[in-house]
């Protein structure tokens, strides 16, 4: 079994919008047959609090313009090194460099097919 499609376009478009947010390391899980809570684990970290906040921001924006959802759940937000989104069918991590080496969720997930986002780093924010 794997993820739904419109799982998987949400998750396109989240991680297009982290790129163009200049994140680093965007990898996008199928987690559907391994929870049930979920479809996809989107992932991806940048380098300090004012970036993941930035990131975040800017998954949150798109989403909303091209999809028109909203999450569900925002957690981690204050402190900005961890921030999660979750959108039902799809969660985003977004993470502080830092954290992400140390808690390694995709070591934790390594069961997961990775999903191929499609992401074109050659276009313009």
């Amino acid at each position: 079994m794997s993820a739904p499609e419109e799982s998987l376009d949400l998750a396109r478009v989240a991680g297009q919008a982290a790129a163009d947010k200049l994140a680093e390391e965007i990898i996008a899980l199928d987690v559907s047959a391994l929870v049930v809570i979920t479809d996809v684990f989107l992932v991806c970290s940048a380098d300090s609090e004012r970036q993941v906040s930035a990131i975040v921001n800017g998954v949150e924006e798109e989403l909303l313009r091209q999809r028109r959802r909203k999450p569900l759940r925002r957690e981690g937000e204050r402190d900005a090194r961890w921030v999660l989104l979750d959108y039902g069918d799809i969660v985003v991590h977004v993470q502080h460099a830092e954290d992400r080496a140390f808690y390694a969720l995709e070591r934790l997930w390594r069961d997961a097919p990775v999903i191929d986002l499609r992401i074109d780093a050659d276009r313009p924010a």
